[in-house]
């Protein structure tokens, strides 16, 4: 029987926020179920095991981060959109390091096609980038330029891997300008096997 007053939406909810607070590695089930005063085993009528709870956790995660992508960047297009895009993803990575942590993971790809969160993701994203001229695979390649570039500044931003006088902002500033640069001069793919 479950706990009077937990759902699934609650459990992952406050699994989402314990993530925030002490990382999203440490949630464990013993952990959120101390959080709410239950065993562990009362957990399991709203999740199958931990690794159901953080595949929860990295799509909510995934649909807060769109959303608030999605807000920044509405009305705007080629350099606003991106800036208002990067500005948004970084904000989301360092406010919410465990939720932002959550959605690194790697999610079976069966959930992520059925996901509207991802589907919004995917329209979101290759809708700024069309805006620079890009059609595939130059779309594909230009997500994970920038997928890589937002994450690594993020994940080296939030370990306190800027150890230079120069502000992290104004570097942030710069490579966002960067890319940029880099999506309106597009390679083109060359001559075949180049």
């Amino acid at each position: 029987m479950a706990r009077a007053g937990l759902t699934v939406d609650r459990v992952v909810e406050a699994a989402a926020d314990l993530a925030d607070e002490i990382g999203f590695e440490k949630v464990t089930l013993s952990a959120l179920a101390r959080h709410f005063g239950v065993k562990d085993a009362s957990l399991y009528s709203h999740v199958r095991n931990l690794q159901d709870l953080r595949t929860r956790v990295a799509l909510l995660a995934g649909g807060e981060l769109i959303d608030q992508i999605a807000e920044a960047v509405a009305g705007r297009a080629a350099k606003d959109a991106l800036a208002a895009f990067a500005g948004a993803y970084r904000e989301y990575a360092l406010a919410h390091p465990g939720r932002y942590a959550a959605t690194q993971i790697p999610v079976d790809q069966d959930l992520v096609a059925a996901s509207p969160a991802f589907r919004r993701t995917a329209e979101i994203t290759y809708g700024m980038l069309r805006a620079y001229g890009l059609d595939e695979p130059d779309l594909t390649d230009a997500v994970r330029l920038l997928r890589s570039t937002f994450h690594g500044y993020c994940a080296l931003e939030a370990g306190g891997g800027f150890g230079a006088a120069r502000d992290v902002d104004r570097s942030w500033a710069k490579a966002v300008e960067a890319l940029h640069v880099a999506l309106t001069h597009w390679p083109g793919e060359g001559p075949e096997g180049a």
